[in-house]
């Protein structure tokens, strides 16, 4: 496939927060090539409003922090790994400012603390309500200073490569620039591609995150876990335009929710109200929703002052103003949207996945922090924490021996679906996960020396969240159950499938925009097996048809995404019951 090979001691593909945490982490003797897929700044990094969780203040503990953090993930969190990055926080957060980011601070010097929903502290650092942006413009520069870090934009990574010994230890990539397919060789390999919320047609997401980090591990051989955990974000603006995420710290604030008649709704739902996880402010918005037959409720932050808004959130000041809403005047509509994807690559704490010579940090890795549900503002911080700690893993390893890469398998065949292999149950409790597959998929389709291990984890089972629902909250939920799908009526924009993008065939053939209306109908906020049933047909289907086309740049990077899209469904079908962010009306 190459028409080149170049070689470089760590790959990094993915230039967001944890890629360039990574690389600025790694010593100054080590070569190390930075890949994006598009110019920097790019990807979901830049995009982050909140802020990192860190516990900084008198008030605070490491032990509430835990709390909250295992509360929002549903109790599916891995112990070990919360303990372990979030015991690092106040750290990365002295390592951003040594790197100079201009985080905000009160008028006596010290750093403003927010708070958002599911914190039980204000244990927030933020720059404004645009972190993610301030972060990674005071990193970039400091990127190109670095003699050691060769950056690379408008790279596609399309196949990881193993060496004789099993290792992965080169990339497949197409270069954009240079419009040539290329290998490089590497004795460390980290996957930092971000999400894959862009599956969605309701995203939060750059375009970018389709999930092709995913895929490419899961061919490699690695272990994939907790896919079926995609958060929706529930504050996103429901006006004409892009979709825009208003911060989670606006309600953290003391910003309401209100349906169609100026009451606050959320008390109904949840004895915590705005500050709720957003697993259930999403859900509970969606049942409101519902219930009024509307495609949004409203957000009211007017009394929080025009001086404080001018001051802590700027940008969604701006952004209301320039599609005509004027946040200290007026309700602003807002809808849940595909936001955070909470599984992934599994690693260890030190960013290492099943496979020797891959790493995997940022969105595209778990590490068990998150669990079910991602508490606000842990995922800037896992992105800083687990780039620094890979840093320090991958300097203090032994270099690989170089040796020749196992030949290539060329694609198309292996699309080709020639063996199967079992399925990983991602439930071990549930009797009904594998026959609830077996018309379809109970059998994990996959070509020749792919592997798969999806939801592979010891963990033990999690221990049901205890309920905080009032009796208003079941009822309305127990609507939409009764409805059998007809999630927020038929006239609503947003809905789990009525997408103004979507076909009007009842077949379409492989294509994004299909693949997002397929998912986001089915495999969205709100889920059955009947629908995880037909868009596993669906998508086994385009498998099968994209195997068959000719081999090219299109096919190669939509067959990732089909792959990814196939392995969160069958690990939503495989989780017969719903927890955290994963919702099941049956």
């Amino acid at each position: 496939m190459q028409s080149g090979s170049t070689q470089t001691e760590v790959l990094i593909i993915g230039a967001g927060l944890a890629g360039t945490s990574l690389a600025l982490s790694l010593p100054s003797t080590m070569k190390v090539t930075l890949l994006s897929s598009a110019p920097a700044p790019c990807g979901a990094s830049p995009m982050a409003l909140g802020g990192l969780a860190a516990v900084l203040s008198a008030q605070d503990s490491l032990e509430q922090h835990i709390e909250d953090t295992l509360e929002a993930g549903a109790r599916h969190s891995d112990k070990e790994a919360v303990r372990g990055i979030l015991q690092a926080a106040p750290e990365a957060v002295h390592w951003l400012l040594k790197k100079q980011v201009p985080l905000d601070r009160t008028e006596d010097g010290q750093l403003h603390l927010t708070r958002e929903g599911g914190h039980s502290q204000r244990r927030i650092v933020h720059a404004a309500d645009a972190s993610g942006y301030a972060i990674m413009q005071a990193l970039l520069p400091q990127l190109t200073q670095a003699s050691h870090i060769q950056q690379r934009t408008d790279c596609l990574a399309l196949d990881l490569r193993h060496n004789e010994q099993g290792a992965v230890a080169g990339v497949d990539i197409y270069d954009k620039h240079t419009r040539r397919y290329e290998t490089m060789l590497a004795d460390h390999v980290v996957l930092a591609t971000g999400g894959l919320g862009s599956l969605y047609a309701h995203s939060t997401n750059p375009d970018s995150a389709l999930g092709e980090g995913i895929a490419l591990a899961w061919r490699a051989g690695a272990a994939i876990r907790d896919l079926e955990f995609v958060q929706f974000h529930p504050t996103c603006l429901h006006a004409e335009g892009p979709t825009f995420l208003l911060t989670e710290a606006l309600r953290g604030e003391g910003g309401h929710l209100l349906d169609k008649q100026g009451r606050r709704f959320m008390p109904d739902y949840d004895a915590r109200a705005e500050l709720a996880p957003r697993d259930i402010v999403s859900r509970a918005i969606a049942a409101q929703m519902r219930q009024e037959g509307s495609s949004h409720v409203w957000l009211d932050v007017r009394h929080l002052g025009a001086d404080t808004l001018q001051q802590h959130f700027p940008k969604a000041l701006e952004e209301g103003l320039r599609r005509g809403l004027d946040l200290r005047q007026d309700w602003v509509p807002v809808a849940p949207a595909a936001h955070y994807s909470c599984g992934g690559i599994e690693t260890d704490l030190s960013g290492r996945t099943t496979v020797a010579g891959l790493y995997a940090v940022g969105e595209v890795a778990c590490t068990g922090l998150h669990g079910a549900n991602r508490l606000a503002s842990n995922s800037l911080l896992e992105c800083v924490v687990m780039g620094r700690a890979a840093a320090e893993a991958i300097a203090g390893s032994k270099r690989i021996q170089r040796s020749a890469l196992v030949p290539e398998t060329d694609v198309a065949n292996t699309s080709s679906m020639s063996r199967s292999c079992s399925y990983k149950n991602s439930n071990p409790n549930s009797s009904s996960s594998s026959s609830s597959s077996s018309s379809s998929s109970s059998q994990a389709s996959v070509g020749q020396n792919w592997g798969l291990s999806l939801n592979a984890s010891s963990r033990s089972t999690p221990n049901p969240r205890h309920s905080l629902m009032t009796a208003a909250a079941a009822n309305a939920m127990e609507n939409i159950i009764n409805d059998k799908g007809r999630h927020y009526g038929k006239n609503n924009s947003y809905s789990n499938g009525n997408s103004k993008n979507r076909s009007p065939s009842t077949n379409p053939p492989p294509s994004l925009p299909a693949l997002r209306n397929l998912m986001q109908e089915h495999v969205g906020l709100l889920r059955n097996r009947q629908g995880l049933m037909q868009a596993l047909h669906t998508l086994d289907r385009w498998r099968r048809q994209i195997s068959l086309l000719p081999p090219s740049l299109d096919q190669r990077t939509l067959s990732l995404q089909l792959d990814t899209a196939w392995l969160l469904t069958q690990a939503a079908l495989d989780r017969p019951h719903s927890l955290g962010a994963h919702y099941r009306l049956d």
